[in-house]
Formats: structure tokens, C-alpha cells, sequence
């Protein structure tokens, strides 16, 4: 199976656009970023959601799955797609003795290093249940158990927490919700943002420390039938790869759900998918630019030039309007 960064070397390798020396010097640039493992854990209370969103985001299907057999990992499901792994934990409000199991792993995961000696999570995105209106259990494991873990080294790594709201569409047991258009319409959108706010406050009360969740519906899927349109899929994607390192964010982007029709609609509140294509590919740009006579020099929103062949064919796709 290839994976998504197979894809953008073939479409290195195919784009008439380059010559040859300029394609070896492209791609080997572009190979040190191969190497660059992402990681990220998705956590959350059973029933929130995770699985659609990890199915609408990275099409899971197709990814190698394992479940850990350490002590750290027990229970904690592992993806494994190119460059990039995703790791589903569960979260707590599964019983005294599961719950301390849960933290523990979560505990130990947050804190694993990899063979550098860098910490193996790069970010950890916990999903909440929007339609939800007690959310103790949530706020139990941020406050009590991700924030302190994240506080537990010399630096705050406190930057690597994303929240995510899920079932924004059901915030008010579907009213309200512009099927036709999947968005919000005036009535459901401010409960959106009360929601927002309030789990924001909740967590800043506790902890000092500011987030900005991001609420979005993952998409309803049964088995064998087509997935429900996303909302603000593109703008999650957009906060993860604000927070992955420069370096990684082509393992995630290159990994993400090829269905474009996951991406389209937000609440156009920025340009999602082009901010997410500038992010990834900046430094990329930069470098490949300083070695090829700048054809690549500014990838930004002129991503559709030369190196459009390349990879804005193949990531110009996902995210592209």
C-alpha cells in the first residue's frame, strides 16, 4: 500500500515541470523529511467520538493497526500510517481501578521519549462529547491528569494540548443544523460558541492555563455506508498542525484522508486549507528554494507553480478549493 508520502515522490518523479537534476535535488531534500516521525495521541470518554474522527481524518481503514503490550500502552490502540502514528487511548469513566489504568497510560505516554531523547507525543488532542452537558470526567482528565503531566518536565508543554468538541451539529439534538449546506445555522452556531467559551473557562479556572477548543462534527458513518459530511475537520487539522514541529507536518499532512469532500466545509472564519498547506510546506520551500535557484523559493499561496506538479497535486487535492 503507499503511503502519502509515496504519493508526492511519484509525483515529483512525474511532473514534466522539473528537470531531472532539479528532480534529484528536490527529492533529495525532500527524502530527510521521511525520516521525521509524527506522533499523536487522540483521548477521550468512550462514545465522544474519536473513532469517526480518526476514520475523517486518516481514513484509518487503512492504516496498520496493534494494540501496546507494554505496561504504558496496554489497552491503547496504535496507527500506524508511513511517517506518522496515532495513538487511541481510552479516557477515564470506566471505574475506579480502569480509570488509574487509563491515566497511567496516558501518564507514561506524554512523558515517553523516543531514541533522541524527544518527547514521542507531539501533540495530544482530546475530543469531547459536545452534546454533553456534563463534562466532569473530561475536565477530571485535563485538568488532573494531561496538564500536570504536560507541566512535569523543565519546560511547560503545555502548547502540545489541543481540545476538540465533536457533535457540534447535535449541540441542540439536531435543530438548527443546515443539513443541505452542513453548517450551523444563526441559533446553533451561538450555542456552538457558548460551548466553546465555557469549556475554555472551565479548564483556565482550573488549571491558569488557555486553550482554544475547536468544535467541529467528525461525520456519522454506519458500516458499509457512505460518511456524512464533516465540519471543521479543516480548521482541527489546521490547530494540529500549528502545534506539530515544522519538521513533522508533512508526515501528517501526507497522511490525511485523500476524500476531499472531508475538508470542505468550516466556518470560514480563515482560509483553513490554504493556512494548512503554508504551515507544511514553508520550510520545505525555503530549503528546497535555496538549493534550486528559488523555483520553489515562495511556496505559500503560489503552491500551484512548479512544485503544484509535485506536491500540490497530490496535497492540493485535500485541501485545495
Amino acid at each position: 500500500m503507499k503511503t502519502g508520502y509515496d504519493k508526492i515522490e511519484q509525483g515529483i518523479l512525474n511532473d514534466t515541470n522539473l528537470s531531472e537534476e532539479d528532480k534529484s535535488k528536490f527529492l533529495a531534500t525532500f527524502m530527510k523529511y521521511r525520516d521525521k516521525k509524527a506522533n499523536i495521541l487522540i483521548t477521550g470518554a468512550t462514545g465522544v467520538g474519536k473513532s469517526s474522527t480518526i476514520n475523517a481524518m486518516f481514513n484509518r481503514e487503512e492504516a496498520k493497526v496493534g494494540v501496546g503490550v507494554d505496561p504504558e500502552t496496554m489497552d491503547t490502540e496504535k496507527f500506524e500510517l508511513g511517517s506518522l502514528t496515532l495513538w487511541d487511548s481510552p479516557g477515564l469513566g470506566d471505574g475506579k481501578e480502569k480509570d488509574r489504568q487509563h491515566s497511567k497510560n496516558i501518564t507514561d505516554l506524554l512523558l515517553k521519549t523516543d531514541k533522541n531523547g524527544d518527547l514521542l507525543i507531539d501533540v495530544v488532542l482530546v475530543v469531547l462529547d459536545g452534546r454533553s452537558r456534563d463534562l466532569g470526567t473530561s475536565y477530571e482528565l485535563i485538568n488532573a491528569v494531561i496538564i500536570p503531566t504536560l507541566r512535569d518536565k523543565t519546560r511547560d508543554q503545555t502548547d502540545r494540548l489541543l481540545i476538540g468538541i465533536n457533535q457540534a451539529d447535535m449541540m441542540l439534538d439536531g435543530r438548527h443544523w443546515d443539513r443541505q449546506n452542513t453548517k450551523p445555522l444563526p441559533k446553533l452556531q451561538e450555542r456552538i460558541d457558548e460551548k466553546v467559551e465555557s469549556v475554555s473557562q472551565r479548564i483556565y479556572e482550573a488549571t491558569k492555563v488557555k486553550v482554544e477548543p475547536v468544535a467541529y462534527s467528525a461525520g456519522y458513518k454506519e458500516a458499509g455506508e457512505p460518511q456524512e459530511q464533516p465540519y471543521n475537520l479543516s480548521k482541527l487539522m489546521y490547530y494540529i498542525i500549528e502545534k506539530i514541529p515544522e519538521e513533522k507536518r508533512i508526515s501528517v499532512v501526507a497522511e490525511s484522508n485523500s476524500d476531499k469532500r472531508m475538508w470542505e466545509k468550516d466556518d470560514n472564519l480563515i482560509e483553513y486549507r490554504e493556512r494548512i498547506v503554508e504551515k507544511t510546506f514553508g520550510q520545505v520551500g525555503r530549503e528546497i528554494g535555496s538549493k534550486i535557484g528559488g523555483i520553489f523559493g515562495s511556496v505559500g499561496r503560489s503552491i500551484g507553480g512548479a512544485i503544484g506538479g509535485a506536491i500540490g497535486g497530490f496535497i492540493g487535492g485535500l485541501f485545495g478549493k
